[in-house]
């Protein structure tokens, strides 16, 4: 049994319960047993210091800043997960848990979606974000990239990188190196205005993220630390890597830190020998990840995550939680990942965190709040209370329009006697197509074997004419079209159902058809090919009015209409597609992200903020077969 006693903020612990540490923890472990100065942090916010002189260093065996013992207590929370009117809230409860330091990511393929063309605006700025946690005297790390993984699309790269086919991610590849210097120039100085050297609340920078897992570079990792330096990052470098790729990650003279999930004794030993006994910090601790469609929900276990945390707090370990709030994968930011098979993840980024996707409390928190709380003596602050959430009157589907309707008025298509794939498409002045779903069409005279040979990425429904065939997708590479009489328009809807989030891979992820298509092994040719990235703007083109009654069952893929109205102050709620199979869901044209009825998320969360008093526009993309209602519920259900 472990016996664990915290008294005035400081560690007296029984070391002869840690059975299962290895050996090359003993320095550290006398080290939390000697330790008998009090971690006084109480005027080590923000909000009090009057002076900045010494930053974030490593001193012996612990971190100081302004030279007095700190330690790092950092929960990650993704400012472009949650909607902008929720920072404030979600960053109070962070502090009220009993961190010190929040960390986030920065995604450079929402940052930059077309080439050139920068977004840090609304929810995607992260200068106010990072304004707001100064506020409430909590101090930042960041980890700007360029990759960040984060099972985002592509980890964070944007899409429009792998239009070279030569394109080799993360590398000093010269087109890569050329397009991270174009994106840090616009991204850095606008980071180091809020260094701590500025008066800011940054007080660590990471170069990249997990690169010894990729390693297919050795200069790689250099030439991102000299364009942070050069671009006036002064504050602590650091790296993070899983416990056996430290090595291949690590930078001379940078700070190396862990990932704890993979910590074996090699990992400690392998720390030390490069960079001498000294403070260690879980960069990312997590006791679970993200869910995948069609999977079983990954659940945590909080017995397993109360036992890491006291070990670290016994051996005086800096821990960041990730995720404190997972947040959402609005629209289609999502990834996926490739064990056996390919995984999208879900729409909701739930993660098992400290706070649910809609920012409520988890029994977790509560644990973690008084284990936080008994290791410094900064006063608890009280956590504010719950956003208070609804369950609206269900609303009908009214009209809709098939996807068939709508192709006459979405401009001419792009001819090409090949397919091409979605990052190739001459669209987004030149960037090509990022998200979504694109439309393949050509004439065929007669039936046979349709075969893919693996070049749908990732799932495509066949249509002849309008008559759904079935599916290619990851599985199935194969389909038998009956024979017919005349000539007849072949369709295939392909969806990015997200690109891989890490991997060594990353660099051949297109998406679309990225190659032929055979009929009894004759390649298809002559192609109409139309882009539907569902942006906003695609929503609201100037189109006639196609919208029809729904009087009977509908077959998609189809657009369906509905409104939804509230009162005067609107609330967080949840949508329930019971009957509904595949598609895309949309509010006020905000896309909310994919439900799909495979599971295990059941529900998609609907934030208050982006309802307004009076009508709310509903719009679906269903891909198969509408339900017949839109059902609100006050709580999730993401799996069993």
């Amino acid at each position: 049994m472990h016996r664990f006693s915290l008294r005035m903020g400081t560690f007296l612990v029984r070391l002869d319960c840690i059975l299962y540490l290895s050996s090359a923890f003993s320095v550290m472990a006398q080290l939390c047993h000697n330790e008998g100065t009090r971690i006084n942090q109480s005027l080590l916010t923000p909000s009090h210091l009057q002076s900045r002189r010494v930053g974030l260093k490593v001193a012996g065996l612990n971190f100081t800043l302004e030279d007095s013992p700190f330690l790092i207590l950092a929960g990650t929370i993704h400012y472009f997960r949650v909607p902008r009117e929720y920072w404030r809230d979600r960053l109070l409860k962070l502090k009220a848990c009993g961190f010190n330091t929040v960390s986030t990511h920065v995604p450079w393929n929402l940052h930059e979606p077309m080439r050139g063309q920068f977004h840090f605006a609304g929810n995607l700025d992260f200068m106010s974000f990072i304004s707001v946690a100064s506020e409430l005297g909590l101090w930042v790390i960041l980890c700007p990239g360029p990759y960040i993984g984060s099972d985002l699309d592509l980890g964070g790269l944007p899409s429009w990188l792998l239009q070279d086919p030569k394109m080799k991610l993360r590398t000093t590849y010269r087109g890569f190196q050329k397009a991270v210097n174009r994106y840090f120039d616009q991204l850095i100085p606008r980071i180091a205005l809020l260094q701590y050297s500025k008066g800011g609340p940054i007080i660590a920078v990471q170069i990249e993220n997990e690169y010894g897992s990729y390693h297919q570079d050795r200069k790689y990792m250099s030439f991102i630390k000299k364009a942070l330096q050069r671009r006036k990052i002064k504050e602590l470098l650091i790296t993070a890597d899983k416990g056996l790729e430290l090595r291949q990650g690590h930078l001379k003279n940078v700070l190396a830190t862990l990932h704890l999930k993979d910590i074996q004794k090699k990992s400690y030993e392998d720390l030390f020998r490069m960079q001498g006994r000294g403070p260690v910090l879980m960069m990312v601790y997590t006791s679970r990840s993200f869910d995948t469609w069609g999977e079983i929900r990954r659940i945590q276990d909080a017995h397993m995550l109360r036992k890491d945390v006291l070990e670290m707090f016994k051996l005086r370990f800096s821990l960041n939680f990730y995720m404190f709030h997972g947040g959402t994968n609005f629209g289609f930011m999502s990834g996926a990942e490739a064990l056996d098979i390919y995984l999208p993840a879900v729409t909701s980024y739930d993660y098992g965190a400290l706070l649910t996707e809609d920012g409520s409390y988890t029994p977790e928190y509560i644990v973690l709040r008084e284990l936080l709380q008994s290791v410094t003596d900064v006063p608890p602050s009280l956590p504010p209370e719950q956003i208070s959430k609804v369950a609206y009157k269900s609303v009908t589907r009214l009209h809709f329009m098939s996807l068939w309707d709508i192709l006459p008025y979405l401009g001419k298509p792009i001819r090409s006697a090949k397919p091409i794939s979605m990052e190739q498409l001459p669209v987004n002045k030149g960037s090509g197509q990022a998200y979504g779903y694109i439309l393949y069409e050509t004439a065929i005279s007669k039936g046979g074997f349709l075969t893919s040979r693996g070049h749908v990425q990732d799932r495509g429904q066949v249509f002849l004419n309008e008559k759904y065939l079935g599916v290619l997708d990851h599985s199935t590479n194969q389909l038998y079209i009956k024979g017919f009489y005349g000539t007849h328009i072949l369709r295939i809807l392909v969806e990015n159902q997200g690109r891989l989030a890490c991997g060594r891979d990353m660099s051949k992820e297109r998406k679309g058809l990225i190659g032929d298509l055979y009929l009894d092994n004759s390649p298809l040719r002559n192609f109409a090919i139309y882009s539907l990235e569902m942006k906003t703007t695609f929503l609201k083109r100037d189109l006639p009015n196609l919208w029809k009654p729904v009087t009977k069952d509908v077959r998609g893929p189809a657009f369906f209409l509905a409104f939804l109205r509230v009162g005067d102050f609107p609330q967080d709620t949840f949508i329930k597609l019971k009957g509904w199979k595949k598609g895309v869901i949309f509010i006020n044209g905000r896309n909310l992200g994919r439900y799909w009825d495979v599971g295990p998320q059941e529900t998609l969360y609907l934030p208050g903020p982006w309802l307004q008093p009076g009508s709310n526009e509903i719009v679906l993309f269903e891909e198969w077969a509408s339900g017949q209602q839109i059902e609100f519920t006050k709580e999730p259900f993401l799996g069993y």
